[in-house]
């Protein structure tokens, strides 16, 4: 959430921010409700005082025998009362309708993000690897997974509808054997903790994050409790210091794994057929919790830290600086990380590594404390590391042997139970 003093001092800075996202904001409104809140705070506030003098003079005039005035100020006091009331209603109702419409408005790119238009304008950093040549036709992983019996799309449709898959047999030990690696990799070298929170979160972890309100109609909502089942673990592990201040030693690094639910409302028909685009998939995140002076430094420690994931599987990747009309609602850089899949020829994301500033820590209200002890907004970052139905789409599709098997990546075998190849 965008902090409204910042918007009150700079509105020209935050209004050509939000055109270079191609958004739209109310920014007049807003300002004008800002206006209208910090009048009738002021008024409020002097009233108080007058009220404070008037109940002190009642005595006095009680002392000297003037009945009739101090009923008159008793009155005066008793009105002012009455204003203050209404003042202080007003402030609550300007408060409550100034936060629906912060929540609303995106994170503003931070300085270096370059300008854009859409997606077309995003630009490649770096690549990694080359793409595969093959002596022979390759097919797509929908067609490998059948073969093998990796996948069972239709049992999965059946007992849950499109986009929910069934793993079976060594397809669902890949699955577990792509968490294992990547949270060993992120606690043993990358230094992270690892938490296992709910898989569900309320409305004010979600909000925290930026999910709610403005993307409710991609998410899952189990309407009885009031829960959502979560689109991605960066939601509650980042809620995990929710209203506090952080006092461990930054920065803090989490890694979790969890099961991902997401609607999607916005991309049907794209990109359905086999693994591409899911409701359900798995996921291994990591989240950070940094001084916001060292947020910009440690966000290019992050995405080295998900690329690592992919070169010790020895998959060809690039990494993609996201325009400022492409970047994620609550980020204020991001980049994302691609596979090349030879199968479906495309390259698809595995990975978004964001750095959110302060916006996520001020929805939430998670701070820290400077070098003098003062309490600031702590700077979140987080980073998929990675999310598997795509890594599991160019992992296979990338390995595919003219034998109709799939070669395992060494660094993924003692998963495996050193198994060499699905077949």
């Amino acid at each position: 959430m965008l902090d409204i003093k910042f918007i009150r001092e700079n509105p020209d800075a935050v209004a050509k921010a939000l055109a270079n996202r191609k958004t739209a904001a109310d920014l007049s409104g807003l300002l004008g409700l800002d206006a209208a809140r910090r009048t009738a705070i002021t008024e409020a506030e002097e009233l108080k005082g007058e009220r404070n003098a008037a109940s002190k003079k009642i005595g006095g005039l009680m002392k000297d025998g003037k009945k009739a005035e101090a009923e008159e100020a008793k009155e005066r006091v008793r009105q002012i009362g009455d204003r203050i009331t209404a003042l202080d209603e007003q402030v609550r109702e300007l408060d409550e309708k100034i936060l629906q419409m912060l929540l609303f408005i995106p994170n503003l790119p931070l300085a270096g993000v370059p300008v854009g238009k859409d997606e077309t304008d995003n630009v490649v950093v770096r690549t990694w690897g080359e793409k595969k040549t093959f002596d022979f036709k390759i097919k797509p992983h929908w067609d490998i997974t059948e073969a093998l019996k990796l996948v069972d799309f239709e049992r999965g449709t059946k007992i849950a509808g499109s986009g929910f898959p069934v793993y079976t047999g060594q397809g669902a030990r890949l699955q577990r054997a792509l968490i294992q690696y990547m949270l060993d990799l992120h606690t043993v070298e990358h230094g992270y903790t690892e938490v296992e929170p709910p898989f569900v979160c309320n409305a004010d972890a979600m909000t925290g994050t930026g999910q709610l309100p403005k993307f409710a109609e991609d998410m899952y909502h189990i309407g009885f409790d009031g829960l959502y089942p979560v689109p991605t673990a960066e939601v509650p592990v980042t809620n995990l210091y929710a209203d506090e201040i952080i006092e461990e030693k930054l920065p803090l690094k989490l890694t979790a794994y969890t099961p991902c639910f997401r609607r999607e409302a916005g991309a049907a028909g794209r990109d359905t057929r086999g693994l591409l685009r899911l409701h359900q998939f798995d996921k291994v995140e990591m989240v950070n919790f940094v001084k916001p002076e060292d947020s910009e430094k440690q966000h290019e420690i992050l995405v080295r830290e998900a690329e690592k994931v992919l070169q010790k599987l020895g998959l060809h990747y690039r990494v993609i600086e996201l325009c400022t009309a492409d970047i994620g609602f609550s980020a204020a850089k991001c980049y994302d990380i691609e596979l090349w899949a030879p199968g479906v020829e495309k390259w698809l994301e595995v990975s978004s590594v964001s750095n959110f500033w302060d916006y996520q820590a001020r929805r939430a209200r998670i701070r820290c404390r400077d070098e003098q002890g003062k309490v600031q907004f702590v700077h979140t970052l987080n980073g998929s590391g990675v999310a598997l139905p795509r890594l599991v789409i160019a992992l296979i599709e990338n390995n595919q042997n003219a034998d109709g098997t799939v070669t395992i990546p060494e660094a993924l075998r003692p998963y495996m139970g050193g198994l060499a190849k699905l077949g």
